[in-house]
Parts: C-alpha cells; sequence; structure tokens
C-alpha cells in the first residue's frame, strides 16, 4: 500500500471518528442538559471524548504519510459523513436544507483548503506566541461572554462552536510550533507552549460541548468543522507568510469557496432557527376553542338550566326547575352550580340581582 493510499484511509476514519465523537456529543448534550460543559458523570461524554482523541491521532499520522493539501480536504468530510451516521444510528434525520447548507459548507471549507499553500517548516518566535496566545484566549473569552447574552439557543450555540473551533485552530498551530522546534536536549523549553495547547484542547472540547445544547447536530458541528482550519489557515497567512496557490487567480477563488462556506453555516443556522421558532409549545400550537364553560341557550329546554359540562372535567349534576316554577322569581332561579377550580377552606357564595325576588 503507498503512502499516498494509507493517508487517504486513515483521512477518511479520523472524519469517520470525529463524526461518531460529535454524534455522541450532541446525544449527550440532550440528555444533560443541566451539564452543559463536562458531564463528567455520564459515560457517553467520555465516550466522545476517546472518540475525539482518536479521530485527532489518526490525522497527525494522517499528515505524516500524506501531504496537506490532501489530508486537510478529507478533514471536512467530518459533517457529510455525521448526517447518515446520525439518522442510521440515533435517529435524528436532517431535512433537505440541512443536508444544503452541510454540503455547500463542506465544498467551500475543502476548496478553501485545496488552495491554501504548503505550510512549510515555518514556525513562531517567542514574542509571537506571546501575542497569538492573547489574542486567542482575548477573541474566545469574547465570543463566549457574547454567547451569554443570547437568549436564542441555535445562535448561542452557533458562537460557543465558533470559540470552540478557534480554540483548536489555535492549538493546531502551536502543536506545528512545537513540533518544529522540539529539541530532546531541552524539553522544558517548550512548556509554555505545551501547557497552552492542553488549555485550548480542553477549552475547545467543553464550548464544543455546550454548542450542542439545543441546536441540533448538523449547525454547531459544521461550524467547528469550518472555523478550525480557516483560523489555522489566518494564522499561516498572516504570521508565516503563506498564500493561496495560483497566485491572483487562487486567491479569488479561495473568496469563492470562502463564501460558498459562510453561506453553507448561514443555512444551517437559519433551518435551525425556523425549526425552533416553529416548535410552539403547548399553549401556543393548540386552536384557539370556544369556552368550555358557555353554554348554548339554543341547546337548553324552557325552564331548565344546564350546567357546564367542560371536556377536561367529570360531568355535574343539573339544576332542574319545573315548568310551574320557572315563573316565580325566586333566588333558586339564578344559582350556578360548578365545577371548583381548587380545594378552598371556606365557601364563597356570589349572589347577581336579578336573581333576587324584587331586585332591578
Amino acid at each position: 500500500m503507498s503512502s499516498l493510499v494509507l493517508a487517504v484511509l486513515l483521512s477518511l476514519v479520523s472524519a469517520v471518528a470525529y463524526a461518531a465523537g460529535a454524534i455522541m456529543q450532541e446525544h449527550v448534550a440532550a440528555a444533560t442538559p443541566a451539564r452543559p460543559y463536562a458531564p463528567l458523570h455520564h459515560a457517553g461524554w467520555w465516550f466522545a471524548v476517546s472518540l475525539n482523541g482518536f479521530g485527532a491521532v489518526l490525522h497527525v499520522v494522517a499528515l505524516a504519510y500524506g501531504p496537506l493539501s490532501l489530508v486537510q480536504p478529507l478533514g471536512a468530510l467530518t459533517i457529510v459523513f455525521a448526517l447518515p451516521m446520525a439518522a442510521l444510528f440515533v435517529r435524528r434525520k436532517a431535512g433537505a436544507t440541512a443536508w444544503r447548507g452541510a454540503l455547500m459548507a463542506t465544498a467551500g471549507l475543502a476548496g478553501l483548503l485545496a488552495l491554501a499553500g504548503d505550510a512549510g517548516s515555518h514556525t513562531l518566535g517567542t514574542g509571537q506566541r506571546g501575542v497569538l496566545a492573547a489574542a486567542t484566549l482575548g477573541a474566545i473569552a469574547l465570543i463566549f461572554l457574547v454567547a451569554q447574552t443570547i437568549h436564542r439557543p441555535v445562535l448561542r450555540s452557533v458562537l460557543l462552536a465558533a470559540a470552540a473551533g478557534v480554540a483548536f485552530g489555535i492549538a493546531s498551530v502551536f502543536t506545528k510550533t512545537v513540533a518544529m522546534s522540539w529539541e530532546w536536549a531541552r524539553p522544558l523549553v517548550q512548556w509554555p507552549s505545551l501547557a497552552l495547547i492542553s488549555v485550548l484542547a480542553i477549552g475547545g472540547l467543553l464550548l464544543s460541548q455546550a454548542s450542542y445544547r439545543g441546536a441540533g447536530l448538523a449547525a454547531p458541528l459544521a461550524t467547528v468543522t469550518v472555523v478550525n482550519p480557516v483560523v489555522a489557515a489566518a494564522v499561516g497567512i498572516t504570521m508565516f507568510g503563506e498564500g493561496f496557490r495560483y497566485g491572483v487567480l487562487g486567491t479569488v477563488l479561495a473568496l469563492g469557496f470562502g463564501a460558498l462556506a459562510t453561506s453553507g453555516l448561514m443555512l444551517l443556522t437559519s433551518e435551525r432557527l425556523s425549526a425552533a421558532g416553529g416548535t410552539a409549545g403547548p399553549a401556543e400550537s393548540a386552536a384557539p376553542q370556544d369556552d368550555p364553560t358557555e353554554t348554548d341557550p339554543s341547546e337548553v329546554p324552557t325552564g331548565r338550566t344546564a350546567l357546564p359540562r367542560p371536556s377536561a372535567e367529570p360531568e355535574l349534576l343539573a339544576v332542574v326547575i319545573s315548568e310551574r316554577d320557572a315563573t316565580r322569581p325566586e333566588v333558586g332561579q339564578g344559582v350556578d352550580v360548578g365545577p371548583v377550580p381548587r380545594p378552598r377552606t371556606n365557601l364563597e357564595v356570589e349572589m347577581r340581582s336579578r336573581a333576587v325576588a324584587g331586585g332591578s
């Protein structure tokens, strides 16, 4: 088996592992709404963490056997694998709009990664690492704080997923920097970068877990999948001096693919917003009905006072007044007997003036 074929197989298995981990995270988020970030007591969450770690290891090994321009676009297939896997294993089917948005985001991301220039052997200096670390932590904190002010679950989840994508993308940049600058004779020199990688990886995992609460699977996963490599590529362009292939044409194509990926994310977000908005509560979705306590006078025989019979209440006895007594203006003619809405400790009596003999 050639190294290129091995890299492709590893990339595909890595994408499947990431997709399975995302499905499990979304399932855990739906099962533990009170613990949005770290449901440590849930075994499924640890299984999701293991799947994500397995996918990351396979992705790194695939990069060792194949070129970045091939491995990175294949990683974008995570969202494509996740939708049919969710329908098959957890019976969460995605609609046509979600599929269109996912495919648009995946195609746009794959095009961007295919046009990205080779990373080469560039690395970050000490000052650059400090600036990038401060900017990254500040950006993640800002996005997180903004997300807490959003009351719509879908928008909040997309923002949290974007923050997770930033964390994962910058963690990849620092991982590459540490790998290029590693010296076995002085391993402790890299401890600040290693500590930052750990913080970003754990923070990204917690943010991604929270992003699945109330937003389904497709929108948060697509956001993380797109933002992660785009942020890493942006750092490569701005700090490593990298660019796109094919010069000006490649830049124009990259802008087009970026717009396509953004449109896909917007389509997924709007699809989830419309789905959430269309799901009304029981009080909102119920059609207006007539008051069940109203009685149609045409259905009541002369001289008889029928009691209201609400559909949700047990049948009540009727107060029947004979024909002979119907013409007499007595108090009994105005007595209404109805259901007691709740237990009461006292007796309440309502008297109407027209019911009393001699009243106006």
